[in-house]
């Protein structure tokens, strides 16, 4: 039995791991004299309305190096989320989304003096956490006195818990742009109908006008 947890736990943890390993992104950001959004680097993320998201935000080297490296969390909607400046080290900005929006995660790298350095650059780390993988479960189980398997089974369970609602909301979007679709088709028919009908009742009005026109000239 004992045995059985081991594996199970290590599984988890296992599995845990390679998550976060999966969703987090390092890139180097070379320093510039510009200044604005020209200059920055985005990274874009989805989130649903009233989740919490854990932007994690690693940056190398040291303040007062030539270089100032800022930080800017804004979303599709006009809402800024966070700034922070001259960051170094480790940086954590959090909000809860206002609603189902895509959010930018933005660094500037400016440079502001002489660094001694050829093409002078910042490493960085970025981890944007996501509703149940941002919340602080060491706190939670600590509080609700959860061994690691169960608090690592409520945050599997959560996550899934959200993986059915984006696949839910998906299938209610995949639904109404099948009615717009088949509402556009029958719109597209019926005018095909009304022009054939609307051709075929100028030719024979045509026909009868030439009749009767080859007629008044004694031709017929």
């Amino acid at each position: 039995m004992g045995s059985s947890r081991f594996n199970m736990g290590s599984f988890l943890s296992l599995f845990l791991l390679i998550v976060q390993i999966a969703s987090a992104l390092k890139f180097d950001l070379p320093a510039s004299a510009g200044y604005g959004s020209a200059h920055e680097r985005c990274i874009r993320n989805f989130v649903a309305k009233d989740q919490l998201v854990v932007v994690t935000a690693i940056v190398s080297g040291q303040k007062g190096d030539g270089q100032k490296v800022n930080l800017h969390i804004r979303d599709a909607m006009g809402n800024d989320h966070g700034k922070a400046k001259d960051i170094a080290g480790e940086t954590r900005q959090a909000f809860t989304s206002p609603g189902d929006t895509a959010f930018d995660v933005c660094f500037e790298n400016q440079l502001v003096g002489r660094s001694g350095v050829q093409n002078p650059s910042r490493a960085i780390e970025l981890d944007v956490d996501i509703g149940a993988d941002a919340r602080d479960w060491s706190s939670i189980a600590i509080t609700e006195k959860l061994q690691p398997i169960e608090a690592d089974l409520r945050r599997m369970e959560e996550t899934v818990a959200e993986i059915v609602t984006e696949m839910e909301y998906l299938r209610s979007r995949e639904q109404k742009l099948r009615d717009t679709n088949e509402s556009t088709n029958e719109r597209v028919k019926w005018f095909a109908f009304g022009t054939m009908g609307m051709l075929v009742g100028l030719g024979a009005w045509q026909v009868v006008y030439l009749r009767a026109y080859f007629r008044s000239k004694h031709l017929i």
